[in-house]
């Protein structure tokens, strides 16, 4: 399968074409397979562990180092996710994309054969360095073979791969703890990653490019250096130990420090991580902060409702996954309808704009939930939530793509997956924060004079002993828990409003159609990349 290349600037160091490679739909479908396959072990992964959490305590002792099996994940796999972009540019997207597969299958292996939670938690890193590139790397690719004037008829299997790792990785999590056993979380991801692997080599031919290069090691190091101070400030230190405290406070001025060397580091490198050029791109520029607040307040509350279903609506976590239904068929629907639709007119402005009005509006009535809230009421606010994500995080990166030279889309692709992820942490964290202060107060409020005294230790950090508690003291805990959560949507809703004022700064620029390189209008694809070099 060898695909003829529309004329584009070529790289004066390059023995092959650097102009896309678009496929025909048959061949993007079987495509597809491969790439969504890869996908879904990074999305998988991210909620399939967790409610397998405490039988994994059990079994390998260390509940000092319970945090680290997700922080660990969560580290490596954010502060490689630009290396991987730059790497793939250099070297060819499909090599690249087939190691991470590789990376991510060894690390669940090894993870698989733990026998004590340092083990778990190292092989865990390795996982996460995998991680870092199957979903930027996925959508580098799919922006190499689809134009992105056609991209949108595809968000539909983009979502559909969300859509299915937010509810079966509750449900698979919690069916492989109670029967085969935990360690078949990290075995199911074999068969994925092989048929993937399997998929990539035989359907998805692309140009090898080959280039003088020369790696920036100094701003990789860099920058994951200060991606790794502030994620263990976020993830760790400050949970753990207090956000003020002098350890906590060393991490977060180090990342501050190192944010500002990488910046300096790359204004002089001769091959940039994260060319300083494209954020003159106004595109990428509004996108990456667009990305950034939206993932800020997405992560920072969608995470928190299955407290609330579990908590106040006394869900166990396989049945809270379930309820989470209404915020995917939500993605659905707003996803496939405005991909169609971009297809059809080539705008995309309208749908970041139209997606943050309204995830703002699902986020304040999600905090307007109370105990006795029906299901239809939170399923309702959920779909609404849904429908605003599935307007704007495919588009943005529709948007980002068509927006930059051909030679910097795994870097540009990988940098709206960073921001993103960024800003998921940073609010999860905050959020987290809120939480359990608000908590705390509120409590104080609702508990009767006295009664404080009678909660067991720890009652409040464990839905289940929060279950039993005599019913006397269970409803002030949940009532506490209702008004917390209020206070963590509410929260959230400002960064909306923020992403949706950016919105309006986005430049819509033409969609590159694939027919000779050229978007309506007879555009180049050439002239639609101001970042590119000249």
């Amino acid at each position: 399968m060898t695909e003829s290349q529309p004329p584009d600037t070529a790289d004066p160091n390059s023995t092959t074409p650097t102009g896309p490679g678009y496929l025909s739909h048959r061949q993007i479908l079987v495509v597809l397979g491969g790439l969504m396959a890869g996908m879904l072990l990074a999305a998988l992964d991210q909620s399939i562990v967790g409610t397998a959490l405490p039988r994994i305590v059990s079994d390998l002792g260390g509940l000092d180092k319970l945090s680290w099996v997700v922080t660990a994940y969560l580290l490596t796999s954010t502060a490689s996710t630009p290396l991987w972009g730059k790497i793939s540019d250099l070297y060819g997207r499909r090599p690249i994309f087939q190691a991470a597969i590789g990376t991510f299958i060894v690390g669940s292996v090894l993870a698989a054969l733990s026998q004590n939670m340092v083990e778990l938690v190292a092989f865990r890193a390795i996982q996460g360095l995998g991680g870092g590139g199957l979903m930027a790397l996925a959508f580098a690719i799919i922006g190499d073979i689809i134009p992105p004037r056609e991209r949108g008829r595809y968000q539909g299997y983009f979502a559909a791969v969300f859509g299915v790792s937010s509810v079966a990785g509750p449900l698979l999590g919690g069916w492989f703890t109670d029967g085969p056993g935990w360690r078949w979380i990290f075995w199911i991801n074999l068969p994925i990653g092989v048929a993937a692997l399997i998929v990539t080599s035989y359907a998805l031919r692309m140009p090898l490019v080959r280039r003088n290069h020369r790696i920036d090691y100094l701003g990789a190091a860099t920058i994951v250096a200060a991606v790794s101070c502030l994620l263990l400030y976020l993830s760790w230190r400050g949970e753990s130990y207090g956000w003020t405290e002098a350890g906590s406070l060393l991490l977060l001025g180090a990342s501050v420090v190192l944010t500002g060397l990488f910046v300096f580091i790359e204004s002089r490198a001769a091959e940039p991580i994260l060319p300083p050029r494209l954020f003159r791109n106004s595109v990428f520029t509004v996108s990456n902060i667009y990305g950034l607040l939206a993932g800020f307040a997405m992560f920072g509350t969608i995470i928190y409702l299955p407290i609330y279903l579990q908590v106040v609506k006394g869900m166990s976590p396989t049945a809270s996954g379930l309820a989470m239904l209404p915020a995917v068929l939500g993605i659905f629907t707003s996803s496939i309808g405005a991909g169609q639709l971009i297809t059809r007119n080539g705008r995309y402005k309208i749908y970041p704009i139209i997606g943050a009005a309204v995830i703002a509006i699902g986020v304040w009535l999600l905090s307007q939930l109370h105990a006795d809230s029906s299901m239809w009421t939170v399923g309702a606010y959920q779909y609404i939530v849904g429908f605003g994500l599935g307007l704007t995080m495919q588009t943005i990166m529709t948007a980002v793509q068509n927006s930059v030279h051909f030679s910097d889309m795994g870097t540009a692709t990988s940098a709206v997956t960073f921001f993103r992820t960024m800003g998921g942490a940073i609010g999860t964290a905050l959020f987290g924060a809120i939480l359990t202060s608000r908590l705390s107060t509120h409590l104080t409020e609702v508990l009767p004079a006295g009664a404080a005294a009678h909660l067991p230790a720890g009652a409040t950090q464990n839905v289940t002993a929060i279950q039993n508690l005599p019913p006397d003291l269970k409803a002030p805990v949940v009532e506490a828990f209702v008004r917390s959560l209020h206070d963590v949507f509410l929260a959230g809703v400002p960064f909306v409003v923020a992403a949706f004022v950016v919105a309006f700064f986005l430049k819509e620029l033409p969609l590159a159609t694939g027919q000779g390189g050229t978007a309506p209008g007879g555009t180049t694809e050439a002239d639609l990349a101001p970042s590119a070099p000249h």
